[in-house]
């Protein structure tokens, strides 16, 4: 009997088997004798090649397109490491019978804690005074002039208020702020339980205090936070990105902060990743940044993991995976069918 083949993201693990992503347990798809895994090989997207010898990928960056597949196809899962899916062309995954599951689970709060680190470090003027603090006693007599801002009673707005966003508002309980969000398809009862009003997206941008964006990158949400936007905030207020530099107008809103019509930004995630050693964000003093890593941590990277074992498991025990976006092809006759299969060859 063949076995079930896994390509293996070399952001995950290397061809030669060192581990990228040490937390990131393998051992229950390496000791399952029933199962074979292989490293993808380094180029950016998956090719049709390389579908057409496998079951299914855990993937770190690289893209699925509908060069991906052809008549030879075989694979049946596409499991990301993470939520962000911008690189998966979903409709050719569902076309061509392939689940695509995320890891929510995996990443809600490690990415919510990093909303509000950013959102701590910004109020608190926290990278400021580290620079003040190694100044000695010229930079000590100077901290008077960078007093933070106090979140009692502030309003914290949350573009998105789904998995992330939700966990951001109740981390957020103890801070005694006023919450809003805009969500098109937000959960009103979640939102309510968790003291959350649902506005306008124009009405975000004027209230808020601090302004994180929590939303998946797609076309509807692509250049989202444009100049319109930006010049509807509050001169002191401060914005945060941790979802997809895409969803940003960047050159709006470097001229915003630049012109000091918003007070600061953090921002884990840029429209070009790394930026250019020249961008003009980098030389800004009311940015925090980080490079599209400030939630991986142990747990996270753990968490991510457990999730896409469990997807993979899943499908080759013949079951339907957990958190698959592309819900539609869970009907489809011939994915149907493959489970079948699975389940026949593979299953208890």
């Amino acid at each position: 009997m063949s076995r079930f083949r896994i390509g293996i993201s070399q952001g995950i693990r290397e061809a030669g088997g060192k581990m990228i992503v040490p937390e990131f347990d393998l051992s229950p798809l390496d000791d399952n004798a029933r199962i074979e895994c292989i490293s993808l090989p380094d180029p950016a997207n998956i090719d049709a090649d390389i579908a057409a010898e496998l079951d299914a990928v855990i993937l770190m960056l690289e893209a699925v397109t509908q060069r991906t597949f052809d008549a030879r196809s075989r694979l049946t899962l596409v499991a990301r490491f993470g939520v962000g899916y911008d690189r998966i062309d979903v409709d050719a995954c569902t076309r061509n019978a392939v689940a695509l599951a995320i890891t929510p689970d995996g990443v809600r709060r490690p990415v919510a804690v990093s909303v509000i680190t950013l959102m701590l470090a910004l109020t608190s003027r926290l990278f400021i005074k580290d620079r003040l603090a190694r100044q000695g006693p010229p930079g000590w007599a100077r901290k008077a002039q960078y007093n933070g801002v106090g979140l009692v009673g502030r309003t914290l707005g949350s573009l998105g208020m789904g998995n992330i966003g939700a966990e951001v508002f109740k981390l957020a309980q103890p801070f005694g702020m006023r919450f809003i969000a805009h969500d098109p398809y937000a959960d009103s009862r979640i939102a309510a339980a968790l003291g959350v009003s649902l506005v306008s997206l124009e009405d975000l941008f004027r209230e808020s205090d601090i302004l994180s964006v929590s939303c998946p990158l797609s076309e509807n949400t692509r250049g989202i936070v444009d100049a319109p936007m930006l010049d509807l905030m509050k001169p002191s207020a401060f914005f945060i990105n941790t979802s997809r530099g895409g969803v940003v107008d960047q050159p709006a809103l470097l001229d915003a902060l630049q012109s000091q019509r918003i007070a600061g930004a953090g921002l884990d995630v840029l429209s070009e990743e790394p930026p250019a050693a020249d961008d003009p964000i980098l030389a800004l003093d009311n940015v925090v940044l980080s490079p599209h890593a400030l939630c991986w941590t142990d747990q996270c990277m753990a968490g991510n993991g457990a999730a896409d074992v469990a997807a993979v498991m899943a499908t080759m025990s013949g079951q339907t995976p957990a958190h698959v976006i592309n819900a539609a092809v869970l009907e489809a006759p011939e994915f149907k069918g493959r489970l079948r299969e699975y389940a026949m060859r593979f299953g208890p």
